[in-house]
């Protein structure tokens, strides 16, 4: 009996703003994702807990050469945390270890929030995905086995309380990237007296690109074919803070070969176009040379 062919998958370039829901992996959001587009090659440019939602940047085809910088760029999250409760995992999938009265008020909050201000030192946390001799900690933590970890300097632009509900406190966070947020509610929690743990985290935005300008599974698997290809953003979209250059026809041709090429351009790395405005890569500038970083196969 014939088993039915497999639609071919697509080489498409782009980004996708996809806007995670709770209770789905980002990996299975990225599967979902390849699955609505056929897509044949997709990344996802920065992990999500499950429980947590919000901007999961997808990069596919040629746009996952130049991800990396999603990577290393600042974040913005809006977190709810639970005073008075901690649990075996910092946030509200683990059990809870111990129950503590909550005796502060907002002006303590603000106060136990302005000390994590600028560069601080975080612990990860044992249910991480930080690796040990080829382990995640998470496998160690579910043995029932805790690593000794090194603390990790992070850097916190803005600790804001936006509101708070009982024992119930939301804020607002824009740190650097490594930068845990349920720990950072858990030492909150700690300096107030009372503990907590992490209930609630949505991601707002990742460098320049903001969750509301993010699609939905959903919304995107009401579209058709043409309709999802709409809301991809194009793969030089995620390195829009480097400086432009625009090069003749034999530079680019040269470029494309992967050799150097003399540029009008200050120092540093840039994005390189041809004359008709495509996109070639990334490029190093170094006394008026342009090394080849990254390039794009033909877009």
């Amino acid at each position: 009996m014939n088993q039915p062919r497999r639609a071919p998958r697509r080489k498409l370039n782009g980004v996708l703003l996809l806007d995670k829901p709770a209770g789905l992996s980002s990996n299975a959001c990225l599967g979902n994702v390849k699955r609505l587009f056929m897509a044949e090659k997709a990344g996802h440019t920065g992990t999500l807990d499950p429980f947590a939602t919000g901007l999961l940047p997808v990069a596919l085809g040629e746009a996952t050469k130049f991800s990396q910088g999603l990577l290393n760029a600042d974040k913005t999250y809006l977190a709810t945390m639970r005073l008075g409760l901690t649990t075996t995992t910092g946030d509200v999938e683990g059990e809870v270890t111990a129950e503590r009265p909550v005796d502060c008020g907002d002006p303590e909050i603000r106060a136990a929030m302005a000390g994590f201000s600028g560069e601080i030192h975080q612990v990860p946390p044992m249910y991480s995905a930080l690796k040990r001799d080829g382990k995640p900690l998470y496998a160690y933590a579910r043995a029932g086995i805790e690593l000794e970890r090194a603390p990790r300097p992070v850097t916190i632009h803005a600790l804001d309380l936006v509101g708070r509900e009982d024992a119930s406190v939301v804020f607002r966070v824009t740190c650097s990237k490594g930068t845990y947020i349920r720990t950072l509610a858990e030492d909150i929690g700690q300096m107030l007296g009372c503990g907590a743990h992490l209930t609630a985290l949505r991601r707002e935005r990742v460098g320049r690109l903001d969750v509301d300008h993010a699609h939905t599974l959903k919304s995107l698997e009401a579209l058709d074919a043409a309709g999802r290809d709409a809301c991809l953003a194009a793969p030089d979209s995620l390195v829009t803070d480097f400086p432009r250059i625009v090069l003749d026809a034999i530079q680019a041709a040269r470029l494309r070969l992967g050799q150097r090429v003399p540029v009008d351009a200050v120092d540093g790395e840039a994005r390189a176009y041809d004359d008709a405005l495509r996109f070639l890569g990334i490029v190093r500038v170094a006394a008026g040379v342009a090394h080849p970083l990254r390039l794009t196969s033909a877009l």
